[in-house]
């Protein structure tokens, strides 16, 4: 299993609008093949990033998403720049325990 972590730092004052934008996704990755699961992690501690994991069978599952007409479509709908404090950090892991 691979799971693929996005860390996105919202700007102060912009967490309700990043998070309703999550509650309003399209869902388009769940269907694709090989998905398994996502999770949207809050930050608890302040001045951390939200967490997006998306959980897939295998590397080349979540590389044929990347190269998908659903995952265009599903990221085609940019947040204002404004909405960040800083560049998400992207992070690939395989699951060594479980």
């Amino acid at each position: 299993m691979v799971v693929v972590a996005n860390r996105i730092f919202v700007a102060a004052g912009r967490e309700a609008d990043f998070e309703a934008r999550f509650r309003g996704r399209a869902h388009l990755v769940d269907r694709a093949p090989g998905f398994v699961r996502n999770e949207v992690l809050c930050p608890v501690t302040e001045g951390a990033p939200y967490v997006v994991m998306t959980h897939w069978q295998d590397e080349a599952s979540f590389r044929a998403w990347t190269a998908s007409e659903a995952f265009r479509e599903a990221h085609g709908q940019r947040a204002p720049a404004d909405m960040f404090a800083q560049p998400n950090q992207f992070e690939m892991h395989t699951v060594l325990a479980d």
